[in-house]
């Protein structure tokens, strides 16, 4: 309904914010890394915001970007996971950690998290690990780690073809090492893909 607010900063706490457009002050709930990010009392600023409706209140979100309302409203639709617990891991794990977390079964990492336990964050990768998207997982992350400058942009090239053929990451990630193993430095990447492949 809302995609998002644009108004003056008149009221903020670390739990919500209200912006003021029009005459009319809207209370918007926010993570709390927004907080740190939000600009002085008075200013100008815009919030992505969603709009969760449920039987006894309807109530909006707010998000610096795009891309944390989209993920907090895919949150929310996973089993026992409302509004105030998705807003919790999203405030408490930057966006491109948690979603890497999701993609790689992290339990330990998604369990920091306030409100989140053992049995919660299994559920939660089962149910959101296909809905990550490629794009905001950072592949060059695990290939520098692990491989150093020298072969780790044929080792980035390679897992983002993997992953766009079908592969999640773990099995893409594992399919590398094993291939890394047997092969040697100078190697191209259709050689890289294609070996990776026969370990998938």
């Amino acid at each position: 309904m809302f995609a998002y607010i644009k108004g003056l900063l008149a009221n903020a706490t670390t739990g919500h914010v209200t912006i003021e457009t029009s005459g009319i002050g809207y209370k918007i709930f926010i993570p709390v890394s927004t907080f740190t990010s939000l600009p002085h009392i008075g200013s100008e600023m815009i919030l992505y915001t969603s709009f969760v409706v449920r039987e006894q209140a309807q109530t909006l979100y707010g998000f610096i970007t795009s891309q944390e309302r989209d993920f907090f409203e895919a949150l929310i639709g996973v089993t026992g996971i409302g509004p105030k617990i998705a807003l919790a891991l999203i405030g408490h794990l930057p966006l491109s950690e948690l979603q890497q977390a999701i993609a790689q079964s992290d339990t330990p990492t998604l369990c920091r998290v306030p409100g989140i336990g053992k049995k919660g964050a299994e559920r939660l990768i089962i149910e959101m690990r296909d809905k990550v998207a490629v794009n905001s997982i950072n592949p060059s992350d695990f290939a520098v780690h692990m491989y150093g400058d020298a072969r780790a942009q044929t080792v980035n090239d390679a897992m983002s073809a993997l992953i766009n053929l079908g592969y999640n990451q773990m099995t893409a990630q594992k399919a590398l090492k094993k291939t890394l193993k047997d092969i040697p430095e100078a190697i191209d990447l259709s050689s890289m893909i294609s070996t990776a492949l026969k370990h998938v």
